[in-house]
This record gives structure tokens, sequence and C-alpha cells, in this order.
């Protein structure tokens, strides 16, 4: 679809016309895949929870939108700030040295060491806002708000990533153990 198109389509979405909003967020999805999947060198589930996590951003500011100027130039400044939003949080991911790492003083804190670096290590096969998610939540006890306030994520997409991310971690594990 071309500017005017999308610009019409988002309007009438705003005048209430569900039916041009549906069919504008299902265009909105395929131009989106196209510009993350140029922009990075990611896996599909990646690309696709920016996209969703794109979607979620518009929906919640739909309201900003200025009719007198382009859509695709307000959309893709969206997407721009989503795609930065995912590169610091792949930068801030530490690592701790071997050298630095404490040594257990009984078998069972070896056998909780363990674990967290279990755990930790599977964390990392998820995508970085699906862990941080997970990690907020399960593991450090934080309420949605507080995780979605600690990664910087909307709510919606807190609950979406820990749901996806144990989704995957269990498949992950089911399928080994056969």
């Amino acid at each position: 679809m071309d500017e005017d198109q999308l610009r019409t389509l988002m309007l009438n979405g705003l005048r209430g016309d569900a039916g041009a909003y549906r069919q504008l967020l299902a265009t909105l999805v395929v131009d989106l895949r196209s510009f993350f999947r140029h922009r990075i060198a990611l896996g599909t589930d990646d690309i696709e929870d920016l996209v969703q996590e794109t979607l979620l951003a518009i929906h919640s500011r739909r309201e900003t939108y200025d009719a007198s100027k382009p859509f695709t130039g307000w959309l893709f400044a969206i997407a721009r700030h989503k795609l930065i939003d995912r590169y610091r949080l792949l930068a801030s991911r530490k690592v701790t040295p071997l050298d630095q790492v404490r040594e257990p003083t009984s078998e069972k804190e070896l056998e909780q060491q363990i674990a967290r670096h279990d755990v930790g290590v599977a964390l990392e096969q998820l995508p970085a806002k699906q862990a941080a998610a997970i990690r907020c939540v399960k593991l450090e006890g934080l309420s949605m708000e507080e995780a979605a306030s600690a990664t910087g994520q909307s709510i919606p997409a807190v609950k979406v990533g820990i749901h996806r991310g144990l989704k995957k971690l269990l498949a992950r594990f089911a399928n080994s153990k056969r």
C-alpha cells in the first residue's frame, strides 16, 4: 500500500472504523517484518518480537499521530526506536569472568551455583527481552509493572515475552529428553 492508503486507513481507524484499523495493522505486519529483516541479523523470533512491540507501541500511541504529516514517517520512527531499544538491551548483557566466580563452600552451594548457571545458559538462548522478562518476574520476583519498568517494555510485552520464552524453553527441554 502507498502512503495515502496507509494514512487513510489510520485516520479511519482513529475515527472508530475497526475494519480499517485491522487492515492497517495486517498491512503493517508485512512492512515491519521487511523493515527489521533488512536491518538486523537476528532470528525470526526476534523479528516477530520487534514487530509485535512496534504494533503495541503504534496502538498505544495512535492518538499522537499528526494527520498533517506522513504516516510512514511516524510509523518507521517508532520502529527505529524499538530497534534501538533492542540493541541497547543486547549491549547491556554482562559477563562475569570465570576467575571472579567464588568457589562454593558446600555441596548444596555448588548445586545452587550449577542450577543458576544452567538457568542462565538456557535464558541466553532466548531473545534478550524474553530472557529479561523471565529473569525479572520468575527469578527475581518482581511484579509485571516492576519488570516492565526495569526492562523498558510495556506490561503486555513483558507478559508476552514470559509466555513465549517459557514456551520455547519447555519445547527445547521436552525435545532434549526424547
